[in-house]
């Protein structure tokens, strides 16, 4: 064999290493099946240890990015962390279960307890904040920033939510963006959707194409479509 400048402290952490570079495993099975993948650094009891000919991903925490095989440049940091990912690239996951079940999906951000936890081949994500995107699976370039933003999201893609509990019920609607504490919080399945301030549009639902520029603007709006209201309270009595 020809490996050189690895390191490996623990029982069978590097235990496979064959043909490969500077690579470091620290932690019972860390790194234990990588073959000729080169510079992985993995700490944490079966950190990265079905990765095989897989290159430069950190791997930090209990079983972070256990399954990985030939997923490359990830970087992962928490207990369970990323740990279904098996090809998914470019992946960042910061906090406990963060990006958990990821598998295939690539270029991931998520920082937080839980954030993207049920993320499993969409990419182009990027959830922060506890249980940001929490519940996504296939939806792509979603953004949430904020405890709890887009917490219900599976399937649906294009959304942006910006504090806590933004679009906090959105499974499916798509193209939303949401700005401030609550808003667009009951919106399910409504798109194109606008509402930048606390509470606006916050009781949604299935409506689409609204704009609502303010504190509170159109909160009680549910059903309603294409209604425009800027200012502090604007609209706030219309419903449907």
């Amino acid at each position: 064999t020809s490996a050189t400048e690895n390191v490996g402290i623990g029982n069978n952490a590097l235990g496979a290493v064959t043909d490969s570079t500077a690579n470091t495993g620290v932690g019972h099975n860390s790194g234990a099946s990588i073959t000729t993948g080169d510079s992985n650094t993995f700490f944490g009891h079966q950190a990265g240890d079905a990765t095989t000919t897989a290159s430069n991903n950190t791997g930090v925490g209990k079983d972070a990015l256990g399954a990985n095989t030939t997923g490359t440049l990830n970087t992962i940091v928490g207990a369970f962390a990323g740990d279904a990912n098996t090809t998914g690239s470019s992946n960042t996951g910061v906090g406990v279960n963060a990006l958990g079940a990821n598998t295939e999906g690539g270029e991931n951000v998520a920082v937080g307890q839980g954030a993207l936890n049920a993320n499993t081949t969409a990419s182009n994500n990027t959830g922060l904040g506890y249980n940001a995107l929490t519940t996504n699976t296939t939806g792509t370039q979603n953004v949430a920033v904020g405890d709890i933003a887009l917490n219900f999201n599976t399937t649906a893609s294009y959304n942006t939510a910006v504090g806590r509990a933004a679009l906090y019920t959105n499974t499916t609607g798509a193209t939303n963006t949401a700005v401030g504490r609550n808003s667009l919080a009951a919106n399910s399945t409504g798109d194109n959707n606008t509402g930048v301030g606390a509470s606006s549009l916050e009781a949604n639902t299935t409506a689409s194409n609204n704009t609502a520029l303010g504190y509170a603007t159109l909160n009680q709006n549910t059903t309603g479509t294409e209604n425009v209201a800027v200012g502090n309270y604007a609209a706030d009595a219309v419903t449907t």
